[in-house]
């Protein structure tokens, strides 16, 4: 193993290990999925594009109407009301072309193609006195009035998603309307979530003095399925170090990343960092930042790589945002692995410590300002207000206080 920091070296800005950490990636094999196979969605949902998608087609695929109404020649509206005569209908999804002649009209529909004679829509609400073959006309309209026109959204060949774009649900609908058939994609990693601490116990246990409730799965398979790449494996794992060690073997065969929370620390009882200590490609660091500083990421003999967390929720949940969900995004190869700094007024002060990177819970009011979620000086172990918490304030080292109408930068998590 690496010398660490545990053995008189001084802690490594967030920056750096931030650096250190993406240098481990070695991004996932893209692979193509058809966008035809249903049982292809889940996969797509969440995966991440690995080359460019131009339009097959134009967007629209032909001029249609943006109403329910009539398609007239404009001309023969200057003089309005006036009365048509009705040829029929188009309605939407018709490969019907009829020939308007001076006077004459047909019913459309919404998304009907519109007949190459004509050249406007009369909103079915600006017409009165239908009858089958007549309909007044009320208002005059111009040339193109509620026409969509052919490529007015997309030419074909524009492009219409890029290398790096995650596939939410509008942008795999947009992808499809545009004519891709199939996209190359880097899907999730698959993820495992690995749970140590002699004092966890299951939550609703009857608990002895010295036992408390086990959160933290809950906590790191939330916020991966928060992140769009949920948990393929938690599993829980006594304070043993040759079953800790025997867990991270076949995680580590089995899975992507691995993440454990607990036993990270420098003392006799911390078995993950004792077990990571013979793993030539960990290290165990100090990171410079409250809460959250000791902390295990490298990649286990196994294949995986494996980052090593505090026990203490919200250290863990810190440690998470700032380190482990950008590598997990940049083993998609996501054009913004990290989520913006925001700014944000202060809305009540605290204390921050010199030297290293505060990273404090907060919630925010209707305009964006923030105050904190926990006490700022007791931050690692605030379970109960974390649960509030809407993003994180991050103070940087040479701030010790912040009062209130200072802008500070944030991470927002939750509108």
């Amino acid at each position: 193993m690496a010398p660490d920091n545990f053995s008189g070296t001084g802690p490594v800005s967030p920056g750096e290990h931030l650096r250190s950490v993406l240098r481990l990636v070695r991004p996932l094999e893209p692979v193509r999925l058809s966008l035809a196979d249903p049982a292809n969605f889940a996969a797509l949902h969440g995966a991440v594009l690995a080359q460019d998608v131009a339009a097959a087609h134009p967007l629209p695929l032909w001029e249609n109407s943006a109403m329910d109404g009539y398609a007239v020649r404009s001309a023969d509206t200057a003089n309005a009301p006036v009365d048509l005569q009705v040829l029929g209908v188009v309605p939407a999804g018709s490969g019907a072309d009829p020939v308007l002649g001076p006077g004459q009209t047909v019913r459309i529909m919404t998304g009907a193609p519109l007949p190459s004679s004509a050249d406007a829509v009369v909103r079915v609400e600006d017409t009165s006195g239908f009858h089958e073959t007549t309909v007044r006309i009320n208002v005059p309209v111009a040339p193109g009035r509620d026409v969509r026109r052919a490529g007015e959204d997309r030419a074909a060949g524009a492009p219409v998603a890029l290398a790096g774009d995650p596939l939410t649900a509008a942008r795999l609908s947009a992808l499809a309307a545009a004519g891709a058939a199939s996209l190359l994609v880097r899907t999730a990693p698959k993820i495992a979530v690995l749970i140590t601490g002699a004092e966890l116990r299951t939550p609703g246990s009857t608990l002895s003095r010295g036992q408390i409730p086990e959160s933290n799965s809950l906590l790191l398979a939330g916020l991966l399925a928060e992140s769009g790449l949920p948990a393929a494996t938690v599993e829980h794992c006594p304070d043993d170090p040759e079953l800790v060690r025997a867990r991270l073997d076949a995680l580590g065969a089995s899975h992507d990343a691995v993440i454990s929370t607990g036993g990270v620390g420098p003392g006799e009882y911390d078995v993950m960092r004792q077990v990571l200590e013979r793993e030539p490609g960990v290290r165990a660091v100090r990171v410079a930042i409250r809460p959250g500083a000791p902390q295990c990421v490298g990649r286990l003999r196994a294949g995986a790589l494996v980052f090593a967390l505090p026990g203490n929720p919200v250290s863990a949940a810190v440690g998470f945002e700032l380190f482990v969900r950008p590598a997990l995004r940049a083993l998609q190869r996501h054009a913004n692995p990290r989520r913006p700094v925001l700014r944000s007024t202060v809305l009540r002060g605290w204390k921050s410590p010199p030297g290293r990177l505060q990273v404090l819970p907060v919630v925010f009011d209707e305009h964006g300002g923030c105050a904190p979620a926990v006490d700022a000086a007791s931050i690692s172990h605030s379970v109960g207000g974390f649960g509030a918490a809407q993003g994180y304030a991050l103070i940087g080292p040479d701030t010790t206080a912040v009062v209130p109408g200072d802008t500070v930068d944030v991470l927002r998590l939750q509108p």
